[in-house]
């Protein structure tokens, strides 16, 4: 491939890749799933490991409960169709289906670090010979805050310090309840580093299935198996990776998981969240109890103490969000009509074509991938680095092209198998070389917008 940075010189490239592009989009088995959604035709979406579109059954599911509660009030519990009362493990099997876990396994409840709070509580009691509680660097910000306050909870130093590779390796153990943090390479977590501080003083581990960040998706298989040879219980965030990457979080041997539901998955802003327990611990008592963990024939006796679900539903704790939870049951249709695997083969060629059009682009724009090249490292979106992100992202969106931006210096792009097109990455990779080329981007300053 010629490298050449003028944009006019490259027109015909350009033309040629966007013809190629068309060609994918016609053949591409998803295509009619994109009707389903509000995509709006003056933009392109790839923000949707942030927060995904609302589609149609999303939308009327919503429409459904509101109308239930305006004509039945509160008979809407055991009247709607379907009833409220039950409607998170009615969600379960579609849930299941995603996350390759047994429909007792999975539950829609609370939210994404309200769930984790719950996990630790749960499972994270520190020992004599076991003090450790293991975490990466390049956890999402909200389970490294978690993380702190549960081992400042049990009476050790909370703060996050990440230290040097060679410090996280450390082998020796902690005498007190200890934070230990695997440190970032690159961007990307050392898989080797997590595996050495993976040490028989850790009570428990979680790292993320897809880092929010790079797009690296981890190798949950030898991860879990390295943690249950040294004794240690080990859980995984699947918030970047539900509905864009398969998982098999029963047969994999993970102990605990949760999720968001409003990225790939598209329940909207603040959707009630998602949690996995093996049905190995099911018979633990949830650190946090509450009235919704409660045997569901029993729950409205309203005795005076607890007496938990048979399985994980215990480890809800407080009344569903039914205005949050509907829009799951619409977006578990489309998920269920489309299905995972396609949806992952669909993702993978659309950030491979991604990766292979930034490629190209002349080196003196400042462009490279932080992501991971190997299809089986890599999650649904692509981390793009340039020294000017924030400015090239507001460019992008100036132009209708909707990107994430994380500091210092990366731009998040997205695509999403089931609105997204390959003519849409084209032309997006196209716009960051014009953006560039021109200066565009030096018309916006260097101050981040409010992203989620």
């Amino acid at each position: 491939m010629t490298r050449v940075a003028g944009a006019d010189v490259r027109s015909g490239f350009w033309e040629e890749q966007l013809a190629h592009a068309k060609r994918c989009d016609a053949d591409d088995e998803l295509r009619a799933f994109r009707d389903r959604f509000y995509v709006a035709p003056e933009r392109i979406y790839l923000d949707g490991n942030s927060l995904g579109l609302l589609s149609h059954e999303a939308e009327a599911a919503v429409l459904r409960v509101l109308g239930e509660w305006r004509e039945q009030g509160i008979d809407g519990w055991s009247g709607g169709a379907p009833p409220w009362y039950d409607l998170a493990e009615r969600l379960a099997p579609g849930i299941a289906g995603l996350v390759g876990a047994r429909e007792h396994e999975v539950i829609a409840t609370g939210s994404t670090t309200v769930n984790l709070h719950q996990l630790l509580a749960t499972f994270y009691r520190p020992q004599t010979a076991r003090q450790v509680l293991l975490v990466d660097a390049q956890n999402f910000p909200s389970d490294l805050y978690a993380a702190q306050s549960h081992v400042a909870l049990h009476g050790g130093a909370g703060a996050l310090h990440p230290g040097s590779a060679s410090q996280a390796q450390a082998p020796e153990s902690a005498t007190a309840p200890t934070l230990r943090v695997v440190p970032g390479r690159d961007g990307l977590v050392g898989v080797a580093d997590l595996m050495q501080a993976l040490g028989d003083d850790v009570a428990v581990a979680f790292f993320s299935s897809v880092q929010y960040r790079s797009g690296q998706l981890m190798p949950i298989r030898e991860i879990v198996e390295r943690a249950h040879r040294v004794g240690a219980i080990v859980g995984f965030d699947l918030s970047h990776g539900i509905g864009a990457v398969p998982h098999q979080l029963h047969d994999d041997g993970v102990d605990f998981a949760f999720w968001c539901h409003y990225k790939y998955l598209g329940s909207g802003p603040g959707a009630v969240g998602g949690l996995f327990v093996h049905e190995r611990h099911h018979e633990r008592w949830p650190g946090l109890a509450g009235w919704w963990g409660s045997h569901k024939e029993r729950q409205f006796d309203m005795a005076p103490t607890f007496d938990p679900a048979s399985g994980v539903g215990r480890f809800q704790i407080g009344t569903p969000h039914l205005l949050s939870l509907a829009p799951l049951e619409g977006s578990l249709k489309i998920f269920a009509e489309a299905g995972i695997g396609r949806i992952r083969d669909k993702s993978l060629a659309l950030t491979e074509l991604l990766m292979t059009l930034v490629d190209g682009l002349d080196r003196s724009l400042g462009f490279s991938i932080e992501t991971p090249r190997n299809p089986g490292a890599r999650g649904g979106h692509v981390a793009v680095r340039h020294m000017e992100a924030a400015r090239v992202a507001k460019a992008l969106k100036a132009r209708g092209i909707i990107p994430d931006f994380r500091p210092p210096d990366v731009v998040r792009l997205a695509p999403v198998a089931l609105y997204t097109r390959f003519e849409d990455v084209v032309t997006t990779v196209r716009a960051l070389e014009q953006i560039v080329t021109t200066r565009e981007h030096e018309r916006f300053d260097e101050g981040r917008a409010v992203i989620a």
